[in-house]
């Protein structure tokens, strides 16, 4: 049994590990990305999109999860900081700071 992460600092470890493959950090992207894209067009045309945002990112990332990564979502266990740690990771990708904090974490880039 792992011991409980009690800071992000360590949980942002964490997360990187359990997204060591760059197809499963795409599909995050991806996900996130959509994500945003709803949230804004929920928040100035439709109401409606807000419930897209949630679908498209948790459907894109469970699915590499599942399916690429073969690992059980951080969300699972730590809701709040891994919705933390996908935006995290998609501002560090999109700025192209990313590799640093993956080599870090102790993973091939």
């Amino acid at each position: 049994m792992q011991k409980k992460i009690d800071t992000f600092s360590s949980f942002w470890t964490y997360y990187l590990k359990e997204h060591s493959r760059p197809l499963t950090r795409s599909f995050h992207y991806i996900g996130t990305g959509l994500g945003i894209i709803c949230i804004f067009i929920g928040a100035f045309y439709n109401n409606l999109f807000f419930i897209l945002a949630p679908l498209c990112t948790y459907g894109f990332a469970w699915v590499s999860h599942f399916f690429i990564e073969k690992n059980k979502p951080a969300t699972f266990t730590y809701p709040v900081w891994s919705i933390l740690g996908d935006l995290k990771m998609f501002v560090l990708w999109i700025s192209g700071n990313l590799k640093p904090h993956l080599i870090k974490a102790g993973l091939k880039v």
